[in-house]
């Protein structure tokens, strides 16, 4: 299996510890920063408003302004800036793209970076515009974005294990999982990836804490939490909550 080459330590004749060094209780402090906040702002500030992104903009400002470097608040926005900055990824797969704001994280943080974006672009998806692929890549272009970007439409439970087997030797330095909410289709998403997660790579399950989701924090433990594989971490101080863990070992 591959490995991320920032956040890992080989060493010869002995590897007397494990190869991992980026623990999540670091990735988490990194994602608090107060400059992980404004680098995370300064790509939404590129990006075609709409009122989600707006509340978002301002629910940060306000909140760094009320309370700086205490407040501490993680989304899976914060955790995909932080760790894109420590990973410096070469690949990254998402399920669960919409507007794109969590491709464009990634892609204005690690411009060289290759992003995979699985959805199915359901119109009015949470009550909220989902104007298609079209307008991913077109909001891709309003940044400084050079690498290769593959969308893929359709179910992800079958485009995402159909992809994977057509790239045998393909693995990802990140992965986020915020697609089908149904405990099934969550369930399905995390097994079909987590094989594909290099060591020292991230994975994200977004929305634990949500009122109407409440099963995708325990899914995660059963999947996760309970896998002496992945160092895991959740955060549902405020919002909908986070899950997060890096992959310790092959």
């Amino acid at each position: 299996m591959k490995s991320n080459p920032f956040v890992t330590f080989y060493h010869k004749p002995t590897q007397w510890l494990e190869a991992i060094q980026l623990g999540s209780g670091t990735l988490l402090r990194l994602s608090r920063q107060t400059k992980t906040i404004h680098s995370a702002l300064a790509t939404l500030n590129q990006l075609s408003p709409d009122d989600y992104l707006e509340f978002m903009i301002a629910y940060y400002e306000t909140g760094y302004k009320r309370f700086g470097e205490s407040w501490g608040y993680v989304d899976l926005l914060t955790m995909l800036q932080a760790a894109t900055t420590v990973l410096k990824p070469q690949q990254y797969l998402e399920i669960g793209v919409r507007r794109g704001r969590s491709l464009a994280i990634v892609a204005n943080a690690m411009p060289t970076c290759n992003l995979y974006g699985f959805d199915l672009w359901i119109e009015n998806y949470a009550g909220m515009t989902n104007p298609g692929p079209d307008f991913v890549r077109a909001e891709l272009k309003r940044l400084k974005y050079t690498g290769q970007l593959t969308l893929i439409s359709g179910d992800s439970k079958e485009t995402v294990p159909q992809f994977l087997n057509d790239q045998a030797d393909l693995y990802f330095d990140l992965i986020t999982v915020d697609g089908d909410h149904s405990e099934v289709g969550a369930k399905t998403d995390l097994e079909n990836v987590i094989d594909r997660l290099k060591v020292g790579g991230v994975l994200l399950l977004d929305d634990i804490g949500h009122p109407q989701h409440r099963y995708l924090e325990t899914l995660w433990d059963k999947l996760i939490t309970e896998n002496d594989d992945f160092d895991s971490m959740k955060y549902t101080e405020l919002g909908y909550g986070i899950a997060f863990a890096i992959r310790r070992r092959q």
